[in-house]
């Protein structure tokens, strides 16, 4: 996989996820022992992260004023023993004075993806920058089969993995607000989300978990909300359309239509 890439007049490099830094998360252990003892060789790049992207400064003057971050992330197709590579997997911490989490959107820009969403309770929302409190019990978990040109919006409380289940590179685009920043503890702790899927297309349940329920599978959202072509034209036509990243409290109506 080829490390770099060019967006508008600037050469980007990534930041890189190896194998080391998901182990917590991996289901076929016994493949990451045997990894993870081959040297430095076994310690393999799995994904690489593109963050606070603009094509020029006009843009990242937009994105700034309105909290915004334009992220690429791309992942290779690739197996890690019994299961599909995938993201570590991760929570966003709540709108400070709210119950309510900051959301996310994600285009499909090559390739597909299976984006596994899971909804604890409670979630007991900590002011603190990066601390949350997250149940073992899943309320809800969610899988959305997404393709190139599909939208997909991860809504308030949900913490969510990406998924390439293909023999093809996934290269995926997100806008997110730029006031917080994950938290990945809570999903290493359990060892990984709520299942697991492996190659074939098998989940398996996460035994971390207490009472899981079954999966339901959703569809990319099929109403425009942002507005034709690439996401990224937003911050031109109508960054306002990127409020609900920022403020979902107070678009409360929106997400349950979309779930």
């Amino acid at each position: 996989m080829k490390k770099t890439i060019k967006f508008g007049d600037k050469i980007i490099e990534p930041s890189i996820r190896k194998l080391s830094d998901i182990s917590d998360v991996v289901y076929d252990t016994k493949w990451l022992d045997g990894m993870l003892k081959n040297s430095r060789k076994g310690d393999i790049d799995l994904y690489c992260m593109y963050r606070d992207l603009a094509l020029n400064d006009l843009d990242r003057k937009v994105m700034q004023e309105n909290n915004l971050r334009y992220d690429i992330t791309i992942i290779p197709a690739l197996e890690m023993g019994t299961e599909y590579v995938k993201t570590l997997g991760h929570y966003h911490p709540p709108v400070p004075g709210t119950g309510v989490s900051y959301p996310e959107i994600y285009e499909v820009l090559e390739g597909s993806a299976h984006y596994l969403l899971q909804k604890p309770v409670p979630v007991a929302h900590n002011d603190v920058q990066g601390e949350l409190d997250v149940s073992n019990e899943i309320t809800d978990v969610i899988l959305i089969e997404a393709k190139k040109g599909d939208t997909i919006i991860i809504p308030p409380n949900y913490g969510h993995i990406t998924i390439n289940p293909s023999e093809d590179e996934l290269k995926m685009a997100n806008f997110v607000s730029d006031k917080f920043s994950s938290v990945y503890r809570e999903i290493g702790e359990k060892h990984g989300g709520a299942y697991f899927e492996l190659v074939g297309g098998k989940l398996i349940k996460n035994e971390n978990y207490e009472n899981l329920p079954k999966i339901r599978k959703m569809k990319p959202i099929s109403e425009n909300v942002l507005g034709s072509g690439s996401m990224y034209y937003i911050i031109r036509e109508d960054p306002g359309k990127l409020e609900f990243l920022n403020n979902p409290q107070e678009y409360t109506h929106f997400f349950e239509r979309i779930l």
